[in-house]
């Protein structure tokens, strides 16, 4: 199983985690929500598997490349 991170695409605040640790995932699923000026960007799984882990917390600031989640593959 190799592990993939799931990183963000852009600036923004984490409005909402979609997810949780052990959940499984298609690709294209939404694993959390970020606000950035004034809309809503999903941030989706890069592939099938298992979330791991969520780095980051509602209301939490992330820049553009950031590590937001890992994801084993399936």
């Amino acid at each position: 199983m190799a592990k993939i991170e799931v990183k963000s695409e852009i600036t923004g605040k984490v409005w909402k985690i979609e997810t949780k640790p052990g959940d499984v995932l298609a690709e294209d699923d939404p694993i959390l929500i970020l606000e950035s000026m004034k809309m809503e960007i999903p941030v989706m799984a890069p592939t099938d598997g298992k979330l791991i882990e969520i780095l980051v917390a509602e209301e939490d600031t992330v820049e553009e490349e950031q590590v937001i989640a890992i994801m084993d593959d399936a």
